[in-house]
């Protein structure tokens, strides 16, 4: 049983791995359950852009998750954003991506660094599976590999047996790594999969899992040294930063939001919100018309797993096009720019019609088409802001963009890993879409920008 009470400062850890696929997710959705049982009130974090961790996060958690990232968001903002995103709780749990140094070039946005920014101490989960003594030398290589990562000790998973519990344990003890606690093999907890990761919340029915997860870590997890060594974080050093006032209204915009379409960062269509936009949610799944509504936000998601509802629903298309070709500002990304194009081809090979707004269609392939960040360089004005201008984003696709013909493209994509250049997205108008993905509180001009001509519409 964990002792409340408010210690100075915000207690903080980090959960991180050696890779991906060692389970920190199935053990951070566990442990928001478990330590929202406690009585406490938990913050929860996921490093990097992904999308679909933070739902599972916020169901255990009953509070929105956030992202914490470098690359979408200035490294210098990150700190204030997090103690601001974290207001109220008792604690922040902050999950890892991919393995502790693993990040993009150069470590860009690594859990590794994140937990140094934010000087938080970190657990390591250690697949231990088919693994005996190993299990140290892997975890003390972890420690020594960056001496200003505090990691102050692992949680073991995937174990076989007591008898291989306790010769793990045995072992990092001999090299001073504290065990906070070691989860026996159970196929029960794992989540659902499919091409992107782990099913999205919106379409998983399963959510009884998530009480399973947090029984299992309440029971396996030393959850009192877990709360110990949140607390024991120094306080977090913020940067002085101008306040940000909330501007009277000026414009309604509409945010797709259902099973479809639901990749969104909260703290990005805050910004919107501070800039003075009323967000209006509608679902080209399921509504027959538009919203009142002077612009379009059309995140991204998996309009490939709904393609013929979408293709179905003719109203919604037709009303998108129409306001569109009226010359409404339109801003997709990804899923949302897919819906865009003319035509959706499911990874059956089944072709759909889409909203029409651009030319060419998408194509679903087995490959991972592109992952990863980028920096994108507008050709030509745009309603995110004038030609040259350069935005940080990322890419997440299993998805071709077929064209019809050649296109003048606004964009041209830097990828961040090896420096290839390729020009990408579409305008028609004042609709813009490509596959990148933004984080508004790292391009505050664009928000502007954007809420902006949403507004200028609205006087037309």
């Amino acid at each position: 049983m964990v002792q409340k009470h408010k210690p100075a400062g915000l207690p903080r850890l980090v959960i991180a791995a050696t890779q991906s696929g060692s389970g920190k997710t199935t053990i951070v959705t566990g442990l928001l359950a478990a330590l929202r049982a406690q009585g406490l009130v938990v913050q929860s974090f996921k490093v990097g852009p992904d999308y679909i961790d933070p739902g599972y996060h916020a169901l255990a958690s009953g509070r929105p998750a956030h992202n914490l990232d470098t690359w979408l968001t200035p490294a210098e903002i990150v700190p204030a954003l997090f103690a601001a995103e974290a207001a109220g709780a008792d604690l922040a749990v902050i999950e890892g991506v991919m393995g502790l140094y693993d990040g993009g070039r150069h470590g860009v946005s690594s859990t590794a660094a994140i937990a140094k920014l934010l000087d938080a101490p970190v657990l390591l989960v250690i697949d231990a599976k088919s693994m005996g003594a190993s299990a140290a030398a892997i975890a003390q290589g972890f420690r020594d590999y960056d001496p200003q990562v505090q990691l102050k000790g692992v949680i073991l998973n995937r174990l076989g047996s007591a008898t291989h519990e306790a010769m793990i344990r045995e072992a990092m003890a001999a090299i001073g790594i504290e065990v906070y606690g070691a989860l026996h093999r159970d196929d029960a907890l794992r989540m659902p999969e499919r091409h992107l990761g782990l099913l999205p919340v919106q379409e998983n029915e399963e959510r009884q899992v998530v009480e399973k997860m947090g029984q299992a870590i309440g029971r396996q997890l030393d959850l009192a040294a877990i709360w110990m060594l949140a607390q024991a974080a120094a306080p977090l050093a913020i940067s002085e930063t101008a306040a940000v006032g909330v501007w009277k209204k000026r414009c309604r915009i509409g945010v797709a939001r259902d099973e479809a379409f639901s990749f969104y960062y909260l703290t990005s269509l805050q910004v919107l919100e501070r800039l003075g936009a009323e967000l209006v949610p509608f679902s080209p799944l399921h509504d027959a018309e538009l919203p009142a509504v002077d612009g379009l936000l059309l995140g991204g998601g998996f309009p490939e797993m709904f393609a013929a509802q979408l293709a179905a629903n003719t109203g919604m298309r037709a009303a998108i096009r129409q306001q569109a070709e009226a010359g409404m500002p339109i801003y997709a990304e990804c899923g949302g720019y897919m819906y865009l194009l003319a035509e959706l081809q499911d990874f059956a090979g089944q072709c759909y019609p889409m909203a029409g707004v651009f030319s060419g269609r998408a194509v679903m392939t087995r490959k991972l088409q592109m992952v990863g960040y980028v920096t994108a360089e507008q050709k030509c004005d745009t309603i995110l802001g004038e030609k040259g201008m350069t935005l940080k984003g990322h890419e997440f696709h299993f998805s071709l963009e077929q064209e019809n013909g050649k296109l003048a493209r606004p964009f041209a994509f830097t990828k961040l890993r090896n420096g290839q250049v390729y020009a990408a997205g579409q305008q028609r108008g004042q609709a813009l879409g490509s596959y990148l993905h933004l984080h508004f509180a790292g391009c505050p001009a664009a928000a502007a920008s954007f809420v902006r001509q949403c507004e200028r519409w609205q006087a037309r």
